[in-house]
């Protein structure tokens, strides 16, 4: 047995596992090794693994502590009692299919149950309805010992709670998990499979009989006789078990119908299991993916959520998870057995290519919710309520990541918006976004010490020196084709982007890692607005231009700018004088976004300064945006779909990074200066929401790619991962690096 001591708490999956291959095996693969990413090392998966036989052992990684053969009922007896020895276990997930577990309908697990003192969830992939006697007792039990039932579907939950009597309120709905791949369309994955210029119908999946195969075969020749240049793809080995009682009679008799069929040009096969990668590639240069089950009572396939997660539109027969998530949106069900309803439906979306695009594109942005990461969060949220110490360990922060940043930046600066995760060049750029990118690639540049971020910081530079204005101040909007759009510029108000450009340029010229060619060129120019005497009356400008000012002084302790930060200061400190009352401790009668950055200046004024009013105002201040944007451990910012004026309604909705990387870089700020460990718990508490902890549910971040989604809206993100929504999200990130 392996054991890792220096885990605090372990989640035990008892399941199949890789290398044996099983399709619950590959999910407790992915499931544990996301709770491994955003939860270690205090949280660590471990798994139990089921074997088919006592001789059919495999090379585990050190992930498989014990392991059960399936027909041996004492190993269902040891392996409890090994696990009610080892103090790390938690909890122990039960990833439940009938089929790998001994007995009559998998009976031999109950012996596990039966001696298991540790709380017990248990997931079912397969819910049968109408069932007899001895199954229905079989999965009373199984909820007997349980502490809660995790199923995948609702029409699921239905069955569990109709046919088998179970109490809805201990059953969980959390879907199949699928790998976040970013939205493209075929094209390229074709080519790199050699089929460009096809169009291209796949299946995936174990082959066995219960596949129906066969009736997509039998649909082929009417549709190649109208569209020749199609080809169907059946990527997968036939079953393990299938394989050892029959050999390859499925797979023979589907090559035979081929050949009747004339088809051999049509139809490929590729006989192999399939790794994660080259699975997601298949499903890439998919044009209409064709889910075939027999078996109307299948409660979840992989597959199909595979597919509806790579964005491809969907043909399936009706079984029960497709009858939920197949909507007309996303594609359409056809009987059992039916070849000539594949015939029709396969030509209705070859037929119209804008349909079928557009159920591709539903289907992608219908599942963002079923990406591995909000599946393992949703997991670890159900198990703390079981066991609370496994939500109070703090999510693991994620590597710094770059790769966005440097996607939406061309040799300009960094492009304003993204559709997807691809720069939509038509948005040109800000000063705004320009300068936020130059403070994060100053900051981390000062940490890591990247050449390849110098060299952004050096872009972002050169963009601040470009819009810069005679009088001190900047304009903000930049056309395409890179002009000054000076009707936008004089439309709307640039005092917040002016000072943040500011700030940027102070932060660069006090860096001493930055080197000295470009620290005097920001030195330069802040020196020239600041020469002009310039002013600001907006609160998050004045908050702004704090924050270049203490970056002066900190290196420099010059009498005017000193002068300067105090009048700025004061200004804040008369806004809160004039705007706050016992219950509503702010500088302003509402609150709007970037909230934190107003009491995180003046305690800045008082590190500088020393002026105790200042961080009276500044505590204060946190004190009553706390109050009004943590609720039950959750950080929910104020929504952009109309703020919270004083003495009206809070919106919730259409919450954005921006406000939330304010809080976070506050808190760890107020943490360092007055080490008060509550601070850094919030800090940790505000930056969950991009990992998950918010409204939704979902991850705001894309680990994938290194940026941000744009935003959390009543029932959906914005999948948009433009510049201020990822410059944010490294502004928080990079504020536990300090």
């Amino acid at each position: 047995m392996n054991t890792d001591q220096q885990s605090k708490s372990w989640v035990v999956c008892l399941s199949t596992f890789p290398p044996r291959q099983c399709g619950i095996a590959t999910f407790t693969a992915d499931l544990s090794d996301v709770i491994d990413q955003m939860f270690g090392p205090s949280v660590k998966s471990k798994i139990v693994a089921m074997n088919l036989t006592e001789v059919s052992h495999f090379p585990y990684s050190n992930k498989v502590i014990l392991q059960i053969s399936q027909p041996r009922e004492e190993d269902y007896i040891n392996v409890a009692n090994k696990l009610n020895q080892l103090k790390e276990v938690k909890l122990v997930n039960i990833q439940h299919e009938f089929g790998i577990f001994g007995g009559e309908y998998g009976s031999y697990l109950l012996l596990l149950l039966e001696k298991l003192q540790k709380p017990i969830v248990t997931t079912f992939h397969t819910v049968l309805p109408n069932p007899d006697e001895r199954r229905r007792d079989i999965v009373q039990t199984i909820m007997k010992y349980s502490k809660g039932i995790i199923v995948m579907t609702n029409s699921s939950k239905e069955i569990l709670e109709k046919d088998y009597g179970l109490d809805p309120d201990r059953i969980q709905v959390i879907p199949h998990g699928i790998h976040h791949v970013s939205y493209r369309t075929s094209k390229q994955a074709k080519s790199a499979l050699g089929f460009s210029d096809k169009i291209i119908l796949s299946t995936f999946g174990f082959l066995s009989r219960g596949k129906g195969i066969e009736y997509i075969i039998e649909a082929l020749p009417a549709v190649v006789g109208k569209f020749p240049n199609t080809r169907l793809l059946v990527a997968g080995s036939t079953h393990p078990v299938v394989l050892e009682q029959e050999g390859e009679t499925y797979r023979n008799f589907l090559t035979q119908k081929v050949r009747q069929l004339d088809l051999s040009n049509y139809v490929y096969f590729y006989n192999t299991f399939l790794n994660m990668n080259k699975l997601l590639q298949f499903l890439e240069a998919t044009d209409i993916y064709l889910s075939t089950s027999l078996n109307p009572d299948q409660a979840v396939s992989g597959t199909l959520s595979y597919a509806l997660g790579s964005g491809r539109p969907i043909i399936s027969t009706a079984f029960a998870q497709a009858k939920e998530d197949v909507t007309n949106e996303v594609g359409i069900l056809v009987d059992f057995r039916n070849p000539q309803a594949f015939t029709e439906a396969i030509i209705k979306l070859i037929s119209n290519n804008e349909l079928c695009l557009q159920m591709g594109k539903n289907a992608y942005f219908r599942t963002r919710h079923m990406t591995w990461e909000n599946v393992a969060n949703s997991y670890m949220k159900y198990f703390s309520q079981f066991t609370p110490e496994l939500i109070s360990e703090q999510k693991k922060l994620p590597p710094v990541k770059l790769e966005h940043l440097a996607k939406l930046t061309d040799n300009f600066g960094i492009i304003q918006f993204a559709k997807l995760t691809e720069p939509d060049i038509s948005s040109g750029y800000t000063l705004d976004d320009n300068a936020r990118a130059l403070i994060a690639a100053t900051i981390h540049y000062k940490k890591f010490r990247t050449n390849s971020v110098l060299k952004l910081a050096s872009i972002y530079l050169n963009f601040v020196c470009r819009v810069a204005k005679p009088d001190g101040y900047f304009y903000d909007y930049v056309n395409s084709n890179r002009d000054v759009d000076k009707q936008r510029n004089i439309q709307e108000n640039s005092e917040d982007p002016s000072a943040r450009g500011l700030y940027a340029l102070a932060l660069v010229s006090t860096t001493g890692q930055i080197p000295k060619r470009m620290r005097h060129q920001a030195h330069s120019l802040f020196e020239q607005s600041f020469q002009k005497n310039i002013a600001f009356s907006s609160p998050r400008a004045i908050a702004f231009y704090i924050n270049a000012l203490y970056c002066l002084l900190s290196k420099w302790k010059e009498p005017r700018t000193l002068a300067v930060l105090r009048s700025c200061c004061e200004h804040l400190v008369d806004l809160y004088e004039k705007s706050h009352s016992p219950d509503w401790e702010w500088f302003e009668h509402y609150l709007t976004y970037s909230n934190a950055i107003l009491p995180e200046a003046l305690l800045l004024g008082y590190k500088i300064t020393g002026e105790k009013r200042y961080l009276e105002v500044s505590k204060k201040t946190l004190g009553f945006l706390i109050e009004q944007t943590f609720k039950d451990n959750m950080y929910i910012s104020i929504g952009q779909s109309g703020w919270f004026l004083k003495g009206e309604e809070r919106q919730y909705f259409d919450q954005q990074p921006e406000d939330v990387a304010a809080t976070v870089g506050f808190l760890n700020t107020m943490f360092q200066v007055t080490k008060v460990d509550r601070y850094r718990e919030l800090a940790n508490i505000a930056f969950n929401w991009f990992l998950g902890d918010n409204v939704l549910g979902q991850a705001v971040y894309d680990r994938s790619t290194g940026g941000c989604y744009d935003g959390v809206g009543k029932k959906f993100i914005n999948l948009n991962q433009g510049a201020e929504s990822t410059i944010s999200y490294l502004f928080a990130r990079l504020s536990f690096e300090r």
